[in-house]
């Protein structure tokens, strides 16, 4: 059985579409990106305290993440490298 692992850019990019459009709560990036909990605990912060991730007011309470600025600017610059890189083989 062959196994595909995602790199952290792959998930990182994943996490910053996730809240591209309207923003989301916390479960539902997590469910897009498909990732588990323990996952997306440890990149979920990291791009919340960079700025990468901003909290918004829910209409409805609670609150919404949205990908800031700075986080699309860094998925488009993600999804350029991804494009211009060859596709490489994955290792035996």
């Amino acid at each position: 059985m062959v196994r595909s692992y995602r790199s952290d850019w792959k998930i990182v990019m994943e996490i910053l579409r996730s809240g591209l459009d309207r923003g989301a709560k916390k479960t539902h990036i997590m469910y897009r990106a498909n990732l588990n909990f323990v996952s997306f605990n440890k990149y979920f912060p990291a791009l919340l305290e960079r700025g990468l991730i901003v909290e918004l007011d829910d209409p409805d309470g609670g609150v919404l993440y949205m990908t800031s600025e700075k986080g699309r600017v860094l998925l488009k610059l993600l999804n350029g490298v991804r494009d211009t890189l060859p596709k490489m083989a994955p290792p035996p």
